[in-house]
């Protein structure tokens, strides 16, 4: 059985093309994910590795989009390796059923983290010399921190501060505490 897998990074994105192209190879079962790479937690994801047996195949559009680092995709990989399921990958033209696959895999596994490093890399260099320049200073506060105040000073708790103002309670602690309320 051909097995799809797709995923975005955050609910905002379109997982579309990548069914159509999973469509277009034949998927029988197709996956989805709309979470982050890193979060290992990711329903679809573990849906597939609970679905597939023995003969199936797993294809998945781009590499990035089954694994983050090469650490996890090697881990993923063995899973499917021990339950005899195979892997391709569509745009990098990868599948496991060879040695030359399998090496392919490993180079552009190589390859995609050591991007993914760049990229942070670049990211943070970028944020501190935004932050040196007085330019980026950090996500706006979410909650008012006069009015967590007010209601604190009106005998209010923090979890009825927190479904008042509709945050986290934990926001609430924090703010109060950096206040030293």
């Amino acid at each position: 059985m051909l097995v799809g897998y797709a995923r975005v990074s955050t609910t905002e994105q379109s997982l579309t093309v990548q069914t159509d192209e999973l469509a277009a190879q034949q998927c029988e079962r197709i996956f989805e994910d709309k979470a982050s790479g890193t979060n290992t937690n990711r329903p679809g994801l573990m849906d597939l590795m609970a679905f597939v047996r023995e003969g199936d195949m797993v294809i998945v559009s781009r590499l990035d989009r089954f694994a983050r680092s090469l650490a996890d995709l090697f881990q993923l990989l063995q899973a499917l390796a021990d339950k005899g399921v195979g892997f391709q990958c569509v745009h990098q033209s990868i599948d496991t059923g060879s040695s030359t696959g399998k090496l392919t895999l490993a180079i552009l596994g190589a390859v995609a983290e050591f991007e993914n490093d760049l990229r942070r890399e670049r990211q943070r260099e970028g944020i501190q010399k935004a932050k040196a320049s007085g330019i980026y200073k950090g996500r706006k506060a979410v909650i008012d921190a006069d009015r967590v105040r007010q209601l604190a000073s009106e005998g209010m708790g923090p979890s009825a501060i927190a479904k008042t103002l509709g945050c986290h309670r934990q926001s609430v602690y924090r703010l109060l505490e950096s206040r030293g309320e």
